[in-house]
C-alpha cells in the first residue's frame, strides 16, 4: 500500500483532508503541488482535469481520489479504523456529514470569495459579491455558535469528519471576519487548536501564510 496526497499546505480544502489523515493514522506521503508550476500543474490534471486538490492517490488498485470527504472515506474503509471519521451508527453518520458540507459550503466558500477578492485588481471587486459571502458567514456563525452550545466537537461527542472540515474553514474565516464574540464557537475553535491533527496541519501551514491575502 502505497499512499500519496497531492495538496498544499496553504489551501484550506487540503488541510481537512490532512487532519484526516493524520487522525486515521495512515501511513502517506504528500506531494506539495504548486499551481504555479506548469509541469506540476500538469501532473495534478493528469490525476484529476479540474486541476483542484486534494487528490488521494492509492498504488495497490491505481486509483485516483479527488476531494476531500471522499478521499478520507476511502482511506477510512480500505486502511483505517472503522468509525474514526464517519461513525458507524446511521444517525450520528449523517449528521456528520451535514456538518461535514456545512463548513465546506457556508463557511468555507464564503470565506474563499472574500479572500479571492483582496486579489482582484482595482475596479474589479465584486461589492455585491462580498456583501453576500459576508451575510451567509455571519449566519454561518449563527449556526455553529448553537451546535458548539450543545456539543464539544462539530457532531457530537466524538471528533469527526466535520471537525477536519471546520478547523481550516474556521481558521481562515477568523482572520477575515473574526468570531471572537460568538463564545461556544470561539471555545470550539480552540479545542479544534489543542488537538493534535490539527495543530501539526496548522503548524505545516506557517511557512506559507505570508502568502494568504487576508
Amino acid at each position: 500500500m502505497s499512499l500519496v496526497l497531492y495538496s498544499h499546505p496553504l489551501a484550506s480544502f487540503c488541510q481537512k483532508a490532512l487532519i484526516g489523515l493524520y487522525e486515521l493514522e495512515v501511513p502517506f506521503t504528500q506531494r506539495v503541488i504548486d499551481l504555479g508550476n506548469p509541469a506540476e500543474r500538469a501532473e495534478l490534471v493528469a490525476l484529476w482535469p479540474l486541476a483542484k486538490f486534494p487528490v488521494l492517490t492509492d498504488d495497490t488498485c491505481s486509483v485516483a481520489i479527488p476531494e476531500g470527504t471522499i478521499l478520507l472515506e476511502y482511506a477510512e474503509r480500505h486502511y483505517g479504523r472503522a468509525g474514526r471519521l464517519f461513525p458507524a451508527d446511521p444517525e450520528l453518520a449523517r449528521e456528520a456529514r451535514l456538518r461535514d458540507r456545512f463548513y465546506d459550503l457556508y463557511v468555507n466558500t464564503p470565506m474563499g470569495k472574500l479572500v479571492t477578492d483582496k486579489l482582484r485588481p482595482d475596479g474589479e471587486h465584486d461589492r455585491y459579491g462580498v456583501a453576500e459571502a459576508r451575510e451567509q458567514l455571519e449566519t454561518a456563525y449563527g449556526v455553529a455558535e448553537a451546535w458548539a452550545r450543545e456539543d464539544t466537537w462539530a457532531a457530537g461527542g466524538d471528533f469527526t469528519l466535520a471537525d477536519c472540515a471546520a478547523a481550516p474553514a474556521l481558521f481562515y474565516a477568523d482572520k477575515i471576519a473574526p468570531f471572537a464574540e460568538r463564545p461556544h464557537l470561539a471555545a470550539y475553535f480552540a479545542r479544534l487548536c489543542e488537538r493534535p491533527s490539527v495543530a501539526r496541519v496548522f503548524e505545516e501551514a506557517r511557512p506559507y501564510l505570508s502568502m494568504f491575502p487576508g
